[in-house]
């Protein structure tokens, strides 16, 4: 079984591609989205057992939050609800061509961010757990928030769970210590994290920003990546860190807002090797052309998701390979779902594996 820990929040976004001064006064698309949630049900997607650990406020929209990830399969025996705080915000614009999507939070005073390690019963929640997985999302919202994912992550390897963690640097956060940079901030309390970490996921601005290790040739701007350089970083990352055995890295070059190409890459240390996918008929990266993306909030997660079910799943996760492509196809799936959660199954994720491409009307 899975745990995951962080903070789900409400995710509120005009329809389509409008922007919320188009829309406001009026209706709006809400729904229920955080990048450990996200996990949570992709894995239950998938038909993995899946437990989410969280902090909520003791009110209605707490309940709403634990209903719906309940109806999602997961399980929310561990949450636990507090009378002092709220649910965090963030609302989203969906971008289209040459306008980015953007995010804006409203996450102070949430509940979880008030919540000190001393208030979880990690000893439940961590009850028939083989695999953790933590975000640096969490940690940047508080002081306690932090204190709280460092005492989860060490007391799971100190149970022999397996550990993962998505670096998820986000610079609009990171705001807690008057006079640190958020940068700065992210680095300390990130390298104590990563200690007791065996699987890290990363892209390209998370290890330049946090663990300021810079992939050569890249300008993600405009689009490029130099794929080779990221074997580098992850080698970089292991040698600083000996305890992380694998390094997954998403492969994301963004040539407008509906056209991306996507990929993945997997450092495996014990194998001294990195695989990439997806991979053509010859054996040569070839990355998803994605040409009209629906959302891609989320797809990193998704990725994190499909990558620790695969290498956790006997029949997909023997060869890294394999287990890479299942990561990556799972996540450009998500590109065609709006909101944070991937609804895609395992048996759709295979199909692509497949080469079911097409979109096709399946009657």
């Amino acid at each position: 079984m899975f745990l995951g820990f962080g903070e789900v929040m409400m995710r509120i976004a005009p329809p389509g591609h409008r922007r919320l001064a188009q829309v406001l006064p009026g209706a709006v698309d809400v729904t229920f989205a955080g990048a450990e949630a996200n996990v949570c049900v992709s894995l239950s997607m998938f038909g993995a057992k899946a437990r989410y650990l969280t902090m909520l406020p003791q009110n209605m929209l707490g309940d709403a939050v634990v209903g719906n990830l309940r109806g999602l399969g997961v399980d929310v025996s561990a949450i636990r609800r507090r009378n002092e705080g709220r649910l965090g915000v963030y609302y989203v614009e969906c971008g289209a061509n040459q306008r980015g999507s953007t995010v804006t939070y409203d996450r102070d005073y949430s509940a979880i961010s008030l919540a000190g390690p001393e208030e979880y019963d990690f000893a439940a929640a961590l009850d028939g757990i083989r695999w953790v997985h933590a975000t640096g999302i969490t940690p940047s919202l508080s002081e306690k928030a932090n204190r709280t994912t460092l005492a989860l992550v060490q007391e799971a390897k100190r149970r022999g769970c397996t550990v993962s963690c998505d670096l998820n640097y986000r610079k609009k956060l990171w705001r807690w210590r008057p006079g640190t940079a958020p940068n700065l901030l992210a680095r300390e309390c990130m390298t104590e994290v990563l200690k007791s970490v065996d699987l890290l996921i990363a892209n390209e601005e998370d290890a330049a920003d946090v663990l300021d290790i810079h992939a050569e040739g890249t300008d993600i701007e405009q689009g490029q990546l130099n794929i080779a350089g990221y074997e580098q970083v992850a080698r970089e990352i292991v040698k600083r860190f000996p305890n992380i055995g694998r390094v997954a890295v998403t492969l994301r070059e963004s040539l407008s807002a509906d056209y991306n190409r996507w990929g993945g890459m997997l450092f495996d240390a014990g194998l001294n090797r990195s695989v990439y996918a997806p991979l053509d008929a010859a054996g040569k990266y070839t990355p998803y052309e994605i040409r009209d993306i629906v959302d891609r909030v989320g797809g990193g997660d998704s990725f994190g998701a499909g990558l620790m079910f695969a290498l956790s799943t006997p029949e997909l996760g023997g060869d890294p390979q394999r287990a890479l492509h299942y990561a990556v196809a799972a996540s450009c799936l998500k590109h065609s779902i709006i909101g944070d959660f991937n609804y895609s199954s395992r048996a759709e994720v295979e199909s692509l594996l497949g080469g079911s491409a097409s979109g096709r009307v399946r009657r």
